[in-house]
């Protein structure tokens, strides 16, 4: 499906039935996105988030850190987490990222993956709080790791759609996406370097 944001300068339009995915390669380029990547890994106070799994409570296997507007709780995995406040660095790019994908964010989770053992698995941002149709602006920094999607109903290993997110990649996520679809960031075991990614999104606390 595709939106108007496939016909601005940059984004490129991926093939996801019934849903918005958009991707702008370079949204960043390498010298700022390698200042942005050394300054928020330092910066960031990251954290070891405790996630719930087939009904236990394990370590997410990577850091992160909730950020936002002091009203953007979100509940995760059964877990409530309060936003931290927006660091300088971070509350210029926002307004950067809602301009690029015509979209406002209050709020934004990081996620640090050390190497290529650390990882996300299938899921979807479809917490109420996030609404019906949420847009989702993805930014990675770092190593180029594969992100993949794959319908929630009778999915095939045929149907997983596979991109790759470079340094300074910015992915649009929108319309269906998150109702019709899972997706996840899977372990590699190539050498491959620490990656930030970064998820902004709108939290509406009337829906909490």
């Amino acid at each position: 499906m595709l939106s108007l944001f496939d016909e601005m300068p940059g984004w490129q339009s991926l093939p996801l039935p019934g849903a918005e995915l958009s991707l702008w390669r370079h949204w960043l380029d390498d010298a700022e996105a390698d200042a942005l990547l050394a300054g928020l890994r330092a910066a960031i106070p990251w954290e070891v988030h405790r996630i719930r799994i087939y009904g236990r409570e394990v370590d997410s296997p990577r850091l992160s850190c909730w950020i936002g507007d002091p009203d953007a709780t979100y509940v995760y995995s059964r877990t409530r987490f309060e936003p931290r406040p927006w660091q300088p660095a971070l509350a210029v790019l926002r307004s950067r990222v809602e301009k690029a994908c015509g979209s406002r964010f209050n709020s934004v989770l990081a996620n640090l993956y050390r190497s290529g053992q650390d990882s996300m698995g299938w899921h979807s941002d479809d917490e109420p709080e996030l609404g019906e149709r949420p847009v989702i602006a993805s930014l990675s920094l770092g190593a180029e790791r594969r992100f993949r999607l794959k319908p929630r109903q009778a999915g095939t290993r045929e149907d997983t759609r596979v991109i790759t997110l470079g340094h300074g990649s910015l992915l649009r996520m929108a319309g269906d996406a998150q109702r019709l679809y899972v997706h996840d960031l899977p372990k590699t075991s190539a050498a491959v370097g620490p990656r930030i990614n970064l998820t902004f999104r709108w939290i509406d606390p009337s829906r909490r």
